[in-house]
């Protein structure tokens, strides 16, 4: 399998650990990622909530670029999915207003949950796991823009999400069942406002903890990095750590947690890294 590959500002940067565990995985399960040429920010959120154009044509160049190339789209950022979505949607339906000519691509864009859900890609990707995940229990976190609005996304379950439950499954690892996993943590205002982040994650974390879960899963840059950044929590409780979906994956895949991981984390990671200092079982010896 051949898939364009849009990593957006986020995986360069902030989120680099995300990338990089997005290339590990797909190079294991024989997917080949060709970068779009010459790629630029598509504009998520500073530039669609300032001006619609400008809004608009930073994703629309990616996506000519991404035409040539002739493959279906991986966006692992949610936020840059959204966006090159809205912008596939509006150019398929007037490219002429924006002077893209002869707009007919035949590409998908897949969000990296929905790719890695695939039940040929699960299958895949069960074949290369070395230790399961069994000890950790985790609140799947989907946030809102890999779902929201599902006139642009295309969700098919987007009060109701399964993508991430099923491949923490395969895992081995248990997904909670709880209330917050698509509530909004704030992320386009942790900055202008962090009372309000601080108010909605503290009500995030709450609710994973309810639930039971000892660690949270996203697949999105922004609400990684807000939900661990704005715990507000009392002295005597811990704070939770959230996850990439593909860091768990590489870290199934290669029986290890390794410490150069574990310190790219605002919060202790030292659950996940507990379960294979614990022995963690064989994938083939598991029940």
């Amino acid at each position: 399998m051949r898939l364009s590959y849009y990593p957006g500002c986020s995986l360069l940067g902030t989120a680099l650990d995300y990338d990089q565990s997005v290339r590990e995985i797909c190079q294991k399960i024989d997917i080949e990622l060709v970068d779009i040429p010459d790629w630029n920010c598509c504009g998520a959120s500073s530039a669609h909530m300032t001006d619609h154009e400008i809004g608009m044509r930073l994703p629309m160049r990616n996506l000519v670029q991404a035409m040539e190339l002739g493959h279906d789209i991986l966006v692992p950022c949610a936020a840059c999915f959204q966006r090159l979505k809205a912008a596939d949607l509006e150019l398929r339906k007037n490219s002429a207003y924006w002077d893209v000519q002869d707009y007919s691509p035949d590409f998908k864009i897949i969000h990296i949950s929905t790719l890695l859900a695939e039940d040929q890609v699960l299958k895949r990707l069960e074949s290369q796991l070395v230790s399961d995940l069994s000890r950790l229990s985790v609140a799947c976190y989907y946030g809102c823009l890999s779902l929201r609005n599902p006139k642009i996304t295309g969700a098919p379950m987007w009060e109701m999400p399964e993508n991430l439950e099923k491949i923490i499954s395969s895992l081995g690892a248990e997904p909670v069942s709880w209330s917050h996993r698509t509530e909004c943590c704030s992320g386009s205002l942790t900055m202008a406002r962090p009372d309000i982040a601080e108010k909605l994650v503290a009500d995030i974390i709450a609710a994973a903890r309810r639930a039971g879960a000892t660690s949270m899963v996203t697949d999105c840059p922004m609400c990684q990095a807000n939900v661990e950044s704005r715990q507000q929590l009392e002295e005597a409780v811990e704070p939770m750590p959230v996850f990439f979906i593909t860091e768990l994956i590489s870290a199934a895949i290669s029986g290890n947690y390794p410490e150069k991981q574990q310190k790219v984390h605002l919060v202790s990671p030292a659950v996940l890294a507990n379960v294979f200092a614990a022995g963690g079982r064989k994938k083939e010896d598991s029940p």
